[in-house]
């Protein structure tokens, strides 16, 4: 009789191999970065930037890398996408950037003229953003080996003010401000990379977002977290920041601004928008008697639900007919290399 040895499956979660759904962000993006990177290097990967304390004042702190295909779509280009992301990313921890570097990886044969748009569109944006690239490094890979350049940008700023800007400040009560509409990036991304063609042309958000964040924080503004709305889109930043502050939040889905040629573009494709990527929108956590100052300064806000008292990691999303369903992080992804 041959030996016979009962053995369980991994289970679904747990991959011997690296899946695109690990970059999605969604569910296994979070798990690889728990389990793998947050245990190797330490800290606690909740926020958008590092905080670090310098003599007499903090320093913020991010990386970020870029390997979006096509490398031009509606509304941008890997270029303006690099600066935009870095710029935001310490924007969210209420920042003002200052400087970034930038590396380049380039494939063999990519043509120097097509280089030469995306190196200009980055100094163009760094010059809108009001920030400088000061250092960066250059590296050639064989013919195939890239899709044609990959960009990996580093950004530090420095904090005007004393507020800590994380999951752990938000408070019951607060209001969840929603600084646009939401999805276009990912549809443009997809729009153009499946060639896909629209009554009318879906371009992306993709913009800087700091002078929203440091017009609020000079108005005195009490902020208490901010998230942008990259890969996973809307609901997997919010469901992250819930978990991380263990506190419920109801949504309003009405309350949810998103462009009728967006909505009518994700229905064909069979995708959630609350989960589609966003260049230049984030979310904000505030005091719900400071929204009026908010909504002034920024007019493409809205208010798209509130903290509750419940100490639980939640997110509820209420539809404009009275029901309600629970949002969880995607196993999988729905738009593959969207930045």
């Amino acid at each position: 009789m041959p030996d016979f040895q009962l053995s369980c499956p991994l289970p679904i979660t747990a991959y011997p191999h690296v899946l695109m759904a690990h970059g999605g962000g969604g569910r296994l993006m979070r798990d690889l970065i728990q389990q793998m990177f947050a245990t190797a290097f330490g800290g606690q990967h909740e926020t958008d930037s590092a905080v670090i304390p310098t003599q007499g004042s903090r320093l913020a702190f991010t990386t970020d890398s870029f390997v979006v295909r096509p490398i031009f779509f509606p509304g941008g280009d890997i270029g303006s996408l690099a600066v935009h992301g870095t710029v935001n990313d310490l924007a969210m921890s209420g920042a003002t950037p200052h400087s970034l570097s930038a590396a380049f990886i380039l494939e063999e044969g990519l043509d120097l003229d097509t280089l030469w748009r995306v190196v200009q569109s980055m100094a163009a944006a760094a010059r809108e953003c009001g920030v400088r690239i000061i250092t960066g490094d250059t590296k050639v890979v064989e013919r195939g080996k890239a899709d044609s350049l990959y960009v990996t940008t580093t950004g530090i700023g420095f904090f005007n003010h004393p507020l800590i800007i994380a999951p752990q400040s938000i408070q019951p009560g607060d209001a969840i401000l929603l600084s646009g509409d939401i999805a276009r990036h990912g549809m443009a991304i997809m729009s153009a990379r499946e060639g896909l063609a629209f009554d009318s042309p879906i371009t992306s958000d993709s913009a800087p977002v700091h002078r929203e964040v440091l017009s609020m924080l000079q108005d005195r503004i009490e902020l208490h977290c901010l998230r942008d709305l990259t890969r996973g889109g809307l609901a997997s930043a919010l469901i992250e920041i819930s978990t991380s502050a263990c506190l419920r939040f109801d949504l309003d889905e009405s309350a949810i601004p998103i462009r009728e040629d967006v909505r009518a573009a994700c229905e064909i494709l069979g995708l959630d928008p609350l989960y589609v990527a966003n260049e230049g929108r984030f979310a904000a956590f505030l005091p719900a008697d400071q929204t009026p100052l908010a909504l002034q300064l920024l007019p493409d806000a809205r208010i798209i639900g509130r903290v509750v008292e419940q100490r639980e990691p939640l997110v509820v999303l209420r539809s404009p007919i009275g029901g309600s369903r629970i949002l969880d992080l995607l196993s999988g992804e729905q738009l593959p290399r969207i930045c």
